[in-house]
């Protein structure tokens, strides 16, 4: 280290007590203590350890204000470090996620809503505003979850959602399924179908009762299978794994939660928060069936990840 004075070396002088090493200049008698790198550089001025205390509070679902109570921290500093950690997430997510080899995929999407609910959204708000879909592929064998996509549920995100997850699978024929959703049929055409064999699995539901409608998910009396490109497999034909995803996702990110306060209020929060989810998904928690991490399963990573990994790894 460099005297900032005399811009000359300094000679070791000590330690702190948190480790850091302790410098003094033998000309003008200054002490300098070494500076320890933060984990988001010049972004965040929050140390290492708070911010990681932060994003595992968030990992375990828990609230914007509720993680700012529980670490000590403004909610402003919490949604920082939220955002600089998904982009980061993203971008490993995009690296990492490149020619997976699959067998069987499994696709849905989720509902949550940004702002407010579309039937509560006005010409005023913002475009981003009311409903919000999220769509998820899944491997079924390994729980890898491969593509994400977050916008409207229309054509246009579900191409945008099929063309990612054909960048992250391999070139070689693998099995697909999703719900009923009419626009998967011709946005998998197009981005998928010269490799995949293509099913929908359609529920029929039965009419709820006034009073349950809201609180009660509806019972399904009968499933319809239609097939849409190749010959897939019958037996194989099921969406049960993407939505059992769809419960972990409910459990930990809390803006998923269902009647309560805690949903986004902005675009960008929102995808940070997904996109740190999955990133933990894939490399850092372990899938109690598998026992190990999807991202283990799959080949693409040799030992469970914690989140500093995660953090610093891009």
């Amino acid at each position: 280290m460099t005297c900032h004075s005399c811009r000359i070396d300094t000679v070791k002088a000590g330690k702190q007590k948190d480790g850091s090493q302790r410098y003094k200049c033998q000309q003008c008698g200054k002490r300098y203590t070494e500076q320890k790198a933060r984990m988001f550089g010049d972004d965040s001025r929050l140390p290492e350890e708070k911010a990681l205390m932060v994003l595992r509070c968030l990992l375990e679902g828990n609230s914007v204000r509720s993680t700012a109570r529980l670490c000590d921290v403004e909610p402003n500093t919490v949604l920082r470090i939220l955002v600089l950690a998904g982009d980061r997430a993203e971008r490993l997510l995009g690296d990492k996620l490149r020619n997976v080899p699959v067998k069987d995929v499994q696709a849905d999407e989720i509902w949550s809503f940004i702002g407010c609910k579309e039937k509560a959204r006005t010409a005023e708000h913002d475009s981003s505003f009311g409903d919000c879909y999220t769509f998820v592929a899944i491997e079924r064998d390994t729980k890898l979850v491969l593509n994400v996509a977050i916008g409207k549920r229309d054509q246009t995100t579900t191409n945008v959602f099929a063309e990612g997850l054909r960048l992250a699978t391999a070139h070689g024929r693998f099995q697909i399924t999703t719900d009923g959703f009419a626009p998967y049929r011709s946005a998998i055409d197009t981005s998928l179908g010269d490799r995949v064999d293509f099913a929908q699995l359609i529920k029929v539901y039965r009419a709820t009762p006034e009073g349950e409608r809201r609180y009660s998910p509806a019972e399904v009396v009968s499933t319809e299978t239609v097939v849409g490109i190749g010959q897939p497999d019958p037996a194989r034909i099921c969406t049960s794994h993407v939505e059992r995803q769809n419960l972990s996702m409910r459990m930990g990110i809390r803006r998923f939660t269902r009647l309560t306060n805690a949903f986004s209020r902005k675009f960008e929060n929102h995808c940070a928060a997904v996109m740190l989810w999955f990133a933990f998904y894939n490399f850092c928690r372990i899938h109690q069936t598998l026992r190990v991490t999807p991202a283990m399963a799959a080949g693409i990573s040799d030992h469970v990840w914690d989140v500093k990994e995660l953090m610093s790894s891009l």
